[in-house]
């Protein structure tokens, strides 16, 4: 979903550099880019959205694709469980 996003995001800032003047490139990014992207990914989102309403009022544990990752490297300081 965020590929065709990002794709569509970088054809407009390339559309927008090339108009004559910065009102006209702003205009062009702005209602051919930034809203009609955000007014999309708003939409598509809405399932997902949904779902996670449903398992809060429910009282479910969030799914592990809500939970924050982990780092990927240990604080400094900090013992691993890992034997070296």
């Amino acid at each position: 979903m965020y590929i065709v996003a990002i794709g569509w995001m970088y054809v407009v800032t390339l559309m927008a550099a090339t108009e004559t003047n910065i009102a006209a490139g702003v205009a062009t990014f702005v209602f051919y880019g930034l809203f009609p992207c955000s007014v999309l990914m708003y939409l598509l989102g809405t399932k997902s959205r949904r779902a996670k309403r449903k398992a809060m009022e429910a009282g479910e544990p969030p799914s592990p694709d809500d939970l924050p990752e982990p780092p990927a490297v240990a604080p400094a300081g900090e013992k691993t469980n890992s034997n070296p």
